[in-house]
C-alpha cells in the first residue's frame, strides 16, 4: 500500500525552538524608538509584552527550551501529520511529490496555537492577568483565546471588521472559549473612535485593530498586548512545524526541492521555511516561496522601508516590506493576509535573495482551492488556498522544463468556518482585485520622513 501520512510519536515532538537570528548572514536592522529614532531597548517594550518574551525577541541563542508546560499543551494536537497530496499529484500531472504539514488539527482548525499557547504562558508565570490582542480572519483570536482559557487568563479580541461579519462563527470560538471579541474600530479605545469619525463605515484592517489592542493593553491595569504574527519570537515559536517536517522527510528518506507557505504577517511561512532556510544558508539547494494576495502585495510590490506596525503609531518602527501604515486592503475573503507588512526576518529574508515572494488573486487561489478540495478532500482556509497557488504554480513549471521536484507546504488551517467564502465563489460573486498602482504611491507617501534602513 502507498504511504499517504508520516506521523510522529508524541515522544518525538522537538523540545526546543529554532531562532534564525543566530544564522543570519547579516543582522537584522533593529526596530527603531519612535520618538527617538534609536533603537529601542527592553525597557520601551516592558509596558506591552512581558520580560521574558522580549527576552525571546532580542535572543541570538540558535535554539530556545520549550517549556514542559507548553509541550504538555502542545500534545493535545502535536505532533501534527505530514500527508502526501496523491490526488492532487495525479490533477496536475506534473513530475512532482507534494506533501503539506496539515496544521489544521489543532483545535481552532490553525497554525495560531503553536505561539499563542507559549504566549499565554509566559504571560502567566510573569503574573499578567489579562491579554488583549487583535485578529485578522479570527484565526489567531481563536487561538489565543483557547490558550489564555488554558492558563486562567482573560483575553479581549479586536476583530477586523470585515472579518468580524464575514466569519461570525470565528467569533462564536471565542466566545466559546471565554473571550470577549470586539468589532474593529470599535467605540472602546481613543484610536477606535478617531477612525470611525472619520469613517463610519470602515471595513476595519489589522493596522487599526493593533492599535486598539495595544492602547487597550496599555491602559488595564495588569494586562498585556499579545501579537500573533511579524514579531521573532512569534516567529520561532513556529517553527516547531518545520522541525517536525524535517523529521517526517527523513523518516522517509526525502528531502524538499520546494517549500512554500503562504503569507500575511509571516509566522506560518516563517514555521515551515526558517528550519529550511538555515539549510540553504549553509549551502543545500532550495526554494522557498512565501506566496501572497495581489490584493496586498506586500513583498512583491511594497517598499522595504523603516514604517509602524499599526496605523496610530504605537508601535516601534519596523524595518520590513510594507504598503504604509495607512494601509486598509480590500475587503477579500483572506483576511488572515489582509495585514500591510511583513515581519522583519521575513522581509530581511527576501532582501537578502534566500526566499522568494509570488502574488495570487481571490478567484484563482479558490478555483486551485476547490480543486484540491475535490481530491485531497480536506477544505482549505482561503489563506492556505495561496499556498496551494504556489503548489500548483511550481508544479506546473516543473511540467514544463520536464525537472522532477519534491515540494513541500505548510496546509496552515481549514476552511471549515470560511464557507461562505467558497459560497462567494461558487456562485460567481467572488471578484478579482489586484493593488492599483495608486495605493502603492500612496504607500510611500505614508512612510516619507522615515528613517532609512
Amino acid at each position: 500500500m502507498e504511504q499517504f501520512k508520516v506521523v510522529l510519536a508524541d515522544h518525538e515532538i522537538p523540545r526546543q525552538w529554532y531562532n534564525i537570528q543566530a544564522d543570519l548572514p547579516t543582522p537584522l536592522k533593529p526596530p527603531l524608538h519612535p520618538g527617538t529614532g534609536q533603537p529601542v531597548g527592553p525597557d520601551d517594550l516592558s509596558p506591552i509584552f512581558p520580560m521574558n518574551l522580549i527576552e525571546q525577541e532580542v535572543s541570538q541563542e540558535r535554539y530556545i527550551d520549550i517549556p514542559d508546560a507548553v509541550l504538555e499543551k502542545y500534545l493535545l494536537w502535536r505532533p501534527t501529520p505530514l500527508y502526501r497530496a496523491r490526488n492532487f499529484e495525479k490533477l496536475l500531472n506534473a513530475p512532482v511529490q507534494i506533501y503539506f504539514k496539515n496544521e489544521g488539527v489543532s483545535p481552532p482548525g490553525s497554525h495560531k496555537p503553536n505561539t499563542a499557547v507559549p504566549q499565554a504562558y509566559y504571560n502567566k508565570v510573569f503574573g499578567i492577568k489579562r491579554i488583549a490582542t487583535e485578529t485578522g480572519a479570527g484565526q489567531w483570536g481563536s487561538a489565543l483565546s483557547m490558550a489564555c482559557k488554558l492558563f486562567g487568563l482573560e483575553c479581549r479580541v479586536f476583530m477586523v471588521r470585515v472579518s468580524y461579519d464575514q466569519k461570525p462563527y470565528r467569533r462564536l470560538m471565542m466566545n466559546t472559549w471565554g473571550a470577549e471579541c470586539i468589532p474593529s474600530p470599535s467605540t472602546l479605545t481613543e484610536a477606535g473612535r478617531q477612525i470611525l469619525a472619520e469613517h463610519p463605515d470602515s471595513p476595519g484592517s489589522l493596522g487599526i485593530a493593533i492599535s486598539e489592542a495595544v492602547e487597550d493593553a496599555v491602559t488595564h491595569e495588569n494586562s498585556r498586548y499579545s501579537l500573533g504574527s511579524v514579531l521573532n519570537h512569534v516567529l520561532m515559536h513556529q517553527t516547531v512545524i518545520g522541525l517536525e517536517a524535517k523529521k517526517q522527510m527523513e523518516a522517509i528518506g526525502v528531502y524538499p526541492d520546494v517549500v512554500i507557505g503562504c503569507a500575511g504577517g509571516g509566522s506560518n511561512f516563517a514555521g515551515i521555511a526558517l528550519p529550511f532556510v538555515r539549510d540553504k544558508i549553509y549551502g543545500k539547494q532550495i526554494s522557498i516561496i512565501a506566496a501572497e494576495p495581489t490584493s496586498c502585495p506586500t513583498m512583491t510590490r511594497g517598499p522595504f522601508a523603516y514604517d509602524f506596525g499599526d496605523l496610530a503609531k504605537k508601535t516601534p518602527l519596523l524595518a520590513m516590506y510594507t504598503l504604509g501604515h495607512d494601509f486598509v486592503p480590500a475587503p477579500i475573503h483572506a483576511g488572515g493576509l489582509r495585514y500591510h507588512g511583513m515581519a522583519p526576518i521575513v522581509s530581511h529574508l527576501v532582501k537578502e535573495k534566500l526566499i522568494e515572494a509570488r502574488a495570487y488573486d481571490q478567484v484563482e487561489t479558490f478555483e486551485v482551492g476547490v480543486n484540491w478540495a475535490r481530491t485531497e478532500c480536506f477544505i482549505p482556509a482561503p489563506e492556505t488556498n495561496h499556498a496551494i497557488a504556489a503548489v500548483a504554480d511550481v508544479a506546473n513549471q516543473a511540467r514544463e522544463e520536464g525537472k522532477e521536484k519534491v515540494i513541500l507546504f505548510d496546509w496552515s488551517g481549514h476552511g471549515l468556518i470560511d464557507l461562505a467564502s467558497y459560497d462567494a465563489y461558487l456562485s460567481g460573486k467572488l471578484s478579482a482585485y489586484e493593488l492599483p498602482d495608486e495605493e502603492i504611491a500612496r504607500a510611500l507617501r505614508a512612510i516619507n520622513g522615515f528613517p532609512k534602513p
